[in-house]
């Protein structure tokens, strides 16, 4: 009897032995749980944390206090259900960011700063935030921006007479070219038709334009408050040229004192805050730069991967060095078919007319030098810069800013209508305590 009790004790003490680590293994688990379903992607607790950590770091840095906990949680977690929908819906479309690439527009971003690649990571360090982690978002965004151009971008058009219209307003205004550092807040309206929300929501506005003028910072409460994508920024909207004014606030921003808070502003989306948090220029430029250019493309598709995309465009770069005609490459591989059939010319381009990654290889390049290969929004370049003019600003110059900064008006205000729509048909479930004030699903019934 006492010999099978201690062989029964043996095997309990074995069982626990072999449980007990199972237990914890357990327990660690829990510390990582889902927090919600979007589509066919989840949400972790860990990214949640992540993020917040990320976010708050970058918060303080600027000295924008932060909201209650709960509420930066919404918020933090809002972005990055909005973010897990638009990168799903890359990913369904083939899109990729190489390591090329993601390396070259890390190096470029440390550059911007003034600082080495080393000192950026040292400096994301001291923030609180790994080299990797700050790697991953940027390619995140990189992607969602993508994503964003496909999707928006064909929704936008712009006519001749709205360009007419335009610069006779610019011209009325006396053609300023001050720049203004914008921030901006927005309470939304879902139903303008139900008069009781719309009623609060300008409300709303109005008690938080009356807390930021007597004193609250308006960055901390556009974290806290605000509906816009750029909320967790402090609605930081960056420099404005007057002619690349949102129109809800081009007639209020020139006359808006640095540091004093728009009046409510309404429109049929909701209600507006706009703030001038620093102001620069506003003398005429004379003369503008222009460079006669003509580039390669090479861009990637469903046939040719971004890898074989550049191994091409690498191809033909050692062939120019070794005296092959542009023109005569141009035309037979340009995935550009305008300018390929034209020997690759684009022709004289002025400031602001090509994305960044093209303009900042035509301003380094000296005039006949093959400058690449580099990759861009539309795949892999080869340019060179054939020649370089001071010109004053032509009517054709003033012609395509203006329909430059129309453009940029409607796809803001096309961006904000396409991430509501693109939420309202993802299915998103809450996890866990995220749950609580979510309705219960109905079990199907078989």
């Amino acid at each position: 009897m006492k010999a099978t009790l201690r062989h029964g004790v043996q095997a309990l003490l074995v069982l626990l032995a072999v449980l007990a680590p199972l237990s914890v293994q357990a327990e660690r688990k829990l510390l990582d749980q889902v927090v919600a379903i979007v589509d066919e992607d989840v949400i972790l607790q860990t990214e949640l944390e992540a993020r917040i950590s990320t976010i708050t770091s970058r918060l303080s840095a600027q000295g924008t206090a932060l909201p209650p906990r709960q509420i930066l949680e919404e918020r933090v977690l809002d972005q990055l259900i909005t973010e897990s929908i638009q990168m799903q819906m890359a990913d369904r479309a083939g899109m990729r960011i190489s390591d090329n690439e993601l390396n070259e527009t890390m190096a470029n971003i440390a550059e911007r700063n003034g600082m080495s690649l080393a000192q950026f990571e040292n400096q994301l360090a001291a923030e609180g935030v790994s080299y990797n982690q700050a790697r991953e978002q940027i390619r995140r965004e990189m992607l969602t921006s993508r994503v964003q151009q496909r999707q928006v971008g064909n929704r936008v058009r712009v006519t001749d007479r709205e360009v007419e219209n335009y610069l006779e307003s610019l011209e009325a205004r006396g053609g300023n070219n001050a720049q203004y550092r914008l921030a901006y807040i927005f309470v939304s309206v879902d139903d303008p038709s139900d008069e009781a929300e719309v009623d609060a929501a300008r409300e709303k506005a109005q008690r938080l334009r009356n807390e930021i003028a007597s004193g609250r910072d308006f960055r901390e409460v556009a974290v806290a408050e605000s509906d816009a994508s750029n909320a967790l920024e402090g609605g930081d909207m960056g420099w404005r040229a007057e002619g690349q004014l949102p129109s809800l606030v081009a007639p209020v921003v020139p006359e808006l004192p640095v540091g004093q808070p728009s009046e409510v502003l309404e429109n049929n989306s909701g209600f507006h805050l706009v703030m001038v948090m620093d102001k620069r220029g506003g003398e005429q430029q004379q003369l503008i730069q222009q460079h006669r250019v003509r580039h390669i493309l090479v861009r990637p598709s469903e046939a040719t991967t971004d890898s074989q995309a550049e191994t091409m465009i690498r191809d033909l770069y050692q062939q120019l060095q070794n005296g092959a005609s542009f023109s005569a490459l141009a035309k037979e591989y340009s995935d550009d078919p305008v300018s390929g059939s034209d020997g690759g010319n684009l022709g004289w381009v002025s400031p602001g007319q090509m994305v960044p990654a093209f303009e900042q290889a035509m301003l380094n390049a000296d005039i006949g030098e093959f400058q690449g290969p580099f990759r861009s929004q539309f795949g892999w370049h080869i340019l060179q810069v054939q020649e370089r003019r001071q010109k004053d600003i032509s009517g054709d110059v003033r012609d395509a800013e203006a329909r430059q900064a129309i453009y940029r008006r409607k796809f803001e205000t096309e961006l904000q209508n396409w991430l509501q729509e693109i939420r309202d048909e993802a299915f998103i479930e809450f996890k866990g305590e995220y749950a609580k004030d979510e309705p219960a699903e109905q079990e199907p019934v078989s």
